[in-house]
């Protein structure tokens, strides 16, 4: 039988006929005047996960549960079951001759997976299973369509992250997941709030897809008659309140990339990019070790995390390399001190195809990019990026090829991404000017001139240092998830024909 059937274990047409039996059961149902889908409320005195913390508060007590019938197991005149709620799931008893022998003939009509409140008294069976003895249920939500059996579940992939509903009822530990991703989310605010900073919220149409390099989603404005873009970072307009005279800020938001898929890579996903003035790189290394702990404790409640059978510890200090240093370490290329033309052929006779005349900051970037990510275990911050590719940083006053920037690197995924600010409106307009440039040679992700951003900067933005982080990704490392689709709740899927 094939894994890629909706259930896993029922055939499609045995599917269709599971339905059948259960429509005509709804169809007796409303007949009867009993019709499930016409309730609108159920009063719950209390949640699975609230009697099984504290049974001694609740044994002997009558209580009121609702949830989804999770199993049922008749056995003539007594049944067993497990309702599932939001915290957890629950064993109910169910006797003929406490209900009534027309109660419990309604009851067996019962399918795994509808919806029911039940009435009750909680106690203790011989095996110690916390369980509500059923005085009565209401039939709340009919389900139409058969769960996946329970021991096998839902696991194609694909099946699980398209219909995501199934994925939760079926698989307890998915929802774990996003359990913590919440944390982690208020855990970012929380922090940030506590340090003084102040969140907006900044536009996701923007007229120019600028703040990154990336390709953007292109949209059409009818009123107004313009292209449109789906934003590709909040940085440039979190620049432009750091130039408004607000001094720490931050936003929590969705992006959107017009970019390949792969394990790490979806074409939506949530950062949190912060800008702080009058401080440098050097203070957004602190911030970001310190927020990332502070997210490990809240959705962890441990610093010391298991990431696919690799051990990963975020107590401090984390390693700070400059890139020279780790493409010495781990390529064993001197950026320092071989000429540029030895370090493109050792480049080229690896594998890459460096022209000629790449300029050294290149070079350095495509060495370090194909031969040392992957060797990133970390955390480490990798620092001082050549200015060919970082647009948008301060140079270094000591070296002009490089930059004040850093990327943290844990589990050889970058996790964020952070520069000294460039707060020079003459050298951002010569920058974006290189941009432009790039383009008109093909390429695709090189950054939009933006001019109204430059005169924000010949206002005066204060030295200001900034970082941005993948949520998505911190939230991989902190739920030992392989694939950013495991952590996104709905993620991109092409349609079915």
């Amino acid at each position: 039988m094939s894994e890629r059937t909706p259930e896993n274990l029922v055939p499609e047409q045995d599917i269709s006929e599971v339905r059948k039996v259960r429509l005509s059961k709804l169809a007796a149902l409303e007949e009867a005047g009993r019709d499930p889908f016409a309730v609108t409320t159920y009063e719950r005195t209390a949640t699975a996960g609230a009697i099984r913390a504290d049974y001694d508060a609740y044994e002997g007590k009558e209580v009121s549960v609702a949830g989804r019938l999770m199993s049922k197991r008749v056995m003539g005149k007594a049944s067993f079951g497990h309702i599932a709620d939001s915290d957890g799931e629950l064993q109910l008893y169910f006797s003929r001759d406490d209900m009534g022998v027309e109660v419990y003939q309604e009851f067996k009509k019962l399918d795994v997976g509808d919806i029911i409140g039940v009435r009750g008294t909680v106690f203790k069976t011989k095996t110690g299973e916390i369980t509500v003895h059923v005085a009565g249920y209401t039939l709340l939500t009919k389900s139409l369509l058969p769960l996946p059996e329970k021991y096998h579940g839902l696991k194609d992939p694909e099946l699980r992250y398209r219909q995501r509903y199934v994925d939760l009822i079926a698989n307890p530990g998915v929802k774990e997941i996003f359990v913590k991703r919440s944390k982690v989310v208020s855990a970012i605010r929380e922090y940030l709030d506590g340090e003084g900073f102040f969140e907006v919220e900044t536009p996701v149409l923007n007229t120019l897809a600028g703040g990154a390099n990336a390709r953007p989603f292109v949209t059409h404005h009818n009123t107004l008659d313009v292209d449109m873009y789906l934003r590709i970072a909040t940085e440039l307009y979190l620049k432009r309140c750091i130039v408004g005279g607000f001094e720490k800020v931050y936003e929590v938001g969705r992006i959107f990339r017009n970019e390949g898929m792969d394990p790490k890579h979806n074409p939506e996903f949530t950062t949190v990019e912060v800008y702080q003035a009058y401080v440098d790189y050097n203070a957004m290394m602190d911030l970001t070790e310190n927020l990332i702990r502070h997210c490990a404790m809240k959705a962890c409640g441990t610093l010391e995390v298991t990431y696919q059978g690799t051990q990963l510890s975020f107590a401090g200090p984390w390693e700070r390399l400059t890139m020279v240093e780790a493409v010495r370490r781990y390529v064993g290329m001197d950026f320092d001190t071989e000429p540029l033309t030895d370090l493109i052929a050792k480049a080229n006779a690896k594998g890459l195809e460096l022209p000629a005349d790449t300029t050294w900051g290149r070079a350095l970037y495509e060495v370090f990019d194909n031969f040392v990510e992957e060797k990133l275990t970390g955390p480490v911050f990798i620092i001082d990026y050549p200015v060919e590719v970082s647009p948008l940083a301060k140079k270094k006053p000591s070296d002009h090829r490089l930059t004040e920037r850093f990327e943290l690197f844990i589990a050889s995924k970058e996790i964020a991404n952070a520069f000294s600010e460039l707060n020079d409106p003459i050298d951002q307009r010569e920058r974006f000017a290189a941009q432009m440039a790039a383009k008109a040679k093909g390429d695709e992700e090189a950054q939009p001139y933006d001019e109204d951003f430059v005169t924000a900067l010949e206002y005066g933005m204060p030295p200001t240092g900034g970082m941005g982080m993948g949520v998505d990704r911190l939230v991989m490392l902190l739920t030992d998830s392989y694939t950013i689709r495991e952590v996104l709740l709905f993620p991109t899927m092409k349609p079915r024909a």
